[in-house]
């Protein structure tokens, strides 16, 4: 089945941060209810249909900040010949700038440099991944921000209420293909809204626990949870389920 639409309905819920009174939480819980899940070295196409084998990790990744950067330096430093296919190129020149000047992991041989291409002896996919599995760590740990909170994205928006207090609403929703730019539609395939990846075991808000609770924090992840097993447990037709799973094909 092709790739849905961009634009269907959603359902949503909003609930207050039990950690900040100024803070409100606004999650897609048609998303997280979803059962998309990484396919990986599984069926995923990548991005670019002439380097299907590099997923999502074709044009390196940005780094948020500073705090980001230096926090993935010290797992670089962990990385070996073994356990890093490009270490060699890379361990003195990992990090590149963009046109932008936006510091960001460096392109070699046309992927993210800390990519292991098929076929290396310390196994395909992120050596950064691989490192934190390896160490019993969650890839969070180690892999740049931008890396692990793919395909959930967090936004913000501050907003003035009638009574003029103000509060910021923290959307948690899906990374679909807007959420890359302009150039997001010119991507050959993504994953999101795609079938070929709503084939997972759980919903995404427990495949994605982790992630999520860093995220939000671990008391608004329980609560997010609260809302998420009502709406999957209810009796009554799903509103507005995620057009790639499967039951609604």
């Amino acid at each position: 089945m092709p790739e849905v639409s961009l634009d269907f309905p959603r359902a949503w819920v909003e609930f207050a941060d039990p950690d900040d009174a100024e803070q409100v939480f606004r999650c897609d819980l048609t998303w997280l209810t979803s059962s998309w899940t990484c396919i990986f070295g599984s069926g995923c196409a990548g991005i670019y249909r002439d380097r299907p084998l590099d997923g999502c990790c074709t044009l390196g990744a940005h780094f948020a900040d500073k705090a980001d950067e230096k926090r993935v330096a010290g797992f670089v430093k962990q990385l070996t010949p073994a356990t890093w296919q490009l270490h060699g190129k890379g361990r003195a020149h990992w990090v590149e700038v963009d046109d932008e000047g936006a510091r960001k992991t460096r392109v070699v041989d046309g992927a993210c440099v800390f990519l292991n291409r098929p076929g290396f002896e310390g196994g395909y996919g992120c050596a950064l991944h691989s490192l934190a599995l390896e160490r019993g760590m969650e890839p969070l740990e180690t892999k740049p921000d931008v890396c692990w909170q793919l395909p959930v994205r967090r936004t913000y928006e501050r907003v003035e209420r009638p009574d003029g207090t103000e509060v910021l609403i923290t959307s948690i929703g899906e990374y679909d293909r807007r959420g890359w730019g302009p150039g997001g539609h010119d991507l050959d395939w993504y994953c999101t809204g795609n079938t070929e990846a709503h084939v997972g075991r759980e919903p995404v808000y427990v495949s994605y626990a982790p992630e999520l609770r860093e995220l939000m924090g671990a008391a608004a992840y329980a609560e997010l949870v609260r809302h998420c097993e009502a709406r999957l447990a209810s009796p009554l037709v799903m509103v507005a389920p995620h057009p790639a799973d499967a039951t609604v094909r």
